[in-house]
């Protein structure tokens, strides 16, 4: 049969976009059925028919195969060689042939046609359930949005992902009411698989609502700092978490309170939808200690003590007499979820009730005080593998640094060695406490011409010395104090106001080599550094000086040495 193929494709893509199945499914779903309502047709079950679809041409080829056999035996299955050629006289049938009857659909009966769309429909929907078990059978545990399409008395219909779940009256939070068209959080509890397909199963007042609630809402339960040990809820009327940390120095309990409350009201906001009524958490920090973990479980009651039975798996909790029925609460519901918090069965006293009977219990301050010497010793602990694990590098140096190691010689130096080195350090040392020995160098004379020697007054009793020859002089003053001692002698007598002429300084300058120190011969005394002949010639040049006006002197001569190149 023969149809419009683009009109085909488009439908078997508008019900891919729409059902979420692919054509491929469609198409073997559609052959499946018509085999099926074929079969159903020609009166038997067991009738060999096939059915080959061509979606690019838009044909679908129908018919029925009967086995060739020389002597019939089911004529629903088989057929005479005989028969086969008189039926088809345009090839030669033998036994062992297939011989083919073709079928159109226009061939099919109404009731055919209508089982044919009745089984379609059938396995579209058991494809859709199967496509959902697939989709959220990793959302098991999760909350996921959906929008309310059909409220009645029974519960909600909700909308998600291309399908819809019933959420009945029982798994909403108290009283809560919706209207169609709200966006709703709801927890996916389970999916299951079976002959009808996928279920899943969705609520608001499970355990697992409120977890997930905390975790988005508490970013160190998100992240596992804090953990969630156990819950016990009655949704709308009252719910108890106890939260426990592997870190010492982290308070579960007020990391999810918060700081007044705030964290734990972004919660509960989202326990209800707007009703009167909202349903109250207990933030309980776990302990491994299960005298003061059941005392804690029956907050907002005052409990002084209790008697644990660790081999029945029983308690009493000893409360101030006027906490009595706070620690029951409204219906019992207080105890109940501390007894299905703790995992034990719990019976509440008053302490008058307690001393009635003798009872000898573990009070709240010796619990308490127990538990914390244990934290302080784990964070020692921490503290302590803390330190362990940072290399040991002084502060503020850089990253990466290694310590200098000890050198190591190839040959280990003898006691010889060790004597040549020490008699050498005390030479360098000696070397060093020597007194300076400096000879007399033939220095510029004062005027134009040079002068071989340069005489200096000294001490009456090595004059004579220092005239006939040069002599090596020691001293044991300093350099840098006979440096100074020569400079303020020099400055007191050749200060008094003898300045030499700009052209015999600059002459001077010439003459002397730049790099040449100039001789200086120490003794032990203070010495001046010109002799009375030298003070006398340099007082007359100062007069004459003096008397030259400063209109006579031609600059332009000294324009050379101010020339950038002459520098």
């Amino acid at each position: 049969m023969a149809m419009n193929a683009v009109e085909f494709i488009a439908a078997l893509e508008e019900i891919e976009a729409s059902k979420g199945i692919s054509k491929d499914t469609i198409l073997d779903m559609l052959q499946e059925s018509l085999i099926k309502a074929y079969r159903k047709q020609l009166g038997g079950d067991d009738a060999d028919v096939r059915v080959n679809i061509d979606p690019e041409k838009g044909i679908i080829d129908m018919c029925q195969v009967k086995a060739v056999v020389d002597e019939v035996e089911d004529d629903f299955l088989q057929i005479s060689v005989q028969d086969a050629n008189d039926a088809d006289k345009s090839k030669k049938y033998k036994a062992g042939d297939e011989f083919v009857i073709p079928a159109t659909i226009d061939e099919l009966k109404k009731a055919t046609a209508m089982s044919v769309k009745s089984m379609l429909k059938q396995k579209f929907a058991e494809a859709e359930k199967s496509i959902l078990y697939e989709t959220f059978k990793d959302k098991i545990g999760t909350i996921i949005t959906g929008k309310v399409e059909k409220v009645d008395d029974r519960g909600i219909s909700v909308n998600i992902v291309k399908t819809s779940v019933f959420l009945p009256k029982k798994e909403l939070i108290g009283d809560e009411r919706f209207i169609v068209g709200e966006t709703i959080k709801i927890y996916v509890d389970d999916v299951a698989s079976g002959t009808k397909g996928a279920h899943i199963v969705v609520s608001r007042s499970k355990e697992g609502f409120l977890k997930c609630i905390l975790a988005e809402e508490i970013s160190e339960i998100y992240d596992g700092t804090v953990q969630i040990k156990a819950v016990a809820r009655e949704a709308g009327e009252r719910s108890k978490v106890a939260v426990y940390s592997k870190d010492p120095t982290i308070d579960p309990a007020g990391a999810c309170i918060g700081s007044n409350g705030a964290r734990i009201q972004k919660v509960v906001s989202q326990l209800g939808n707007g009703g009167i009524n909202k349903e109250k958490i207990d933030i309980i920090g776990y302990s491994d200690n299960t005298a003061l973990f059941i005392m804690e479980a029956l907050k907002p009651a005052r409990v002084v003590g209790a008697v644990v039975d660790e081999e029945n798996k029983s308690a009493i909790a000893i409360v101030n007499d006027d906490s009595f029925s706070l620690a029951i609460g409204r219906r019992g519901v207080n105890v109940r979820l501390a007894v299905k918090l703790t995992g034990y069965n719990i019976d509440v006293k008053t302490e008058t009730m307690a001393a009635e009977e003798g009872l000898e219990y573990i009070s709240l301050e010796e619990a308490t005080a127990e538990e914390n010497a244990k934290k302080a010793e784990l964070i020692l602990a921490k503290k302590a593998s803390e330190e362990l694990a940072q290399p040991s590098v002084l502060r503020g140096l850089p990253e990466g640094y290694v310590a200098p190691q000890d050198r190591v010689y190839e040959e280990e130096a003898t006691a010889e060695d060790n004597a040549d080195l020490n008699e050498a350090l005390e030479n360098e040392v000696e070397k060093k406490e020597t007194v300076v020995e400096t000879k007399v160098e033939e220095a510029p004379a004062v005027e134009e011409k040079p002068v071989e020697e340069v005489k200096v007054e000294a001490a009456p009793e090595v004059k004579e010395e220092v005239k006939e020859e040069r002599k090596e002089v020691k001293t044991t003053t300093s350099i840098e104090d006979l440096e100074k001692s020569l400079a303020d002698e020099s400055a007191r007598k050749a200060n008094k106001g003898a300045k030499k002429s700009f052209k015999k300084n600059n002459k001077k300058a010439e003459d002397e080599p730049e790099d040449e120190e100039k001789p200086v011969i120490a003794t032990g005394e203070r010495m001046s550094i010109y002799t009375e002949e030298e003070l006398r010639q340099i007082e007359e040049e100062d007069q004459y000086e003096d008397e030259v006006e400063d209109d006579d002197i031609d600059y332009d001569d000294y324009d050379e040495y101010y020339d950038d190149d002459g520098r």
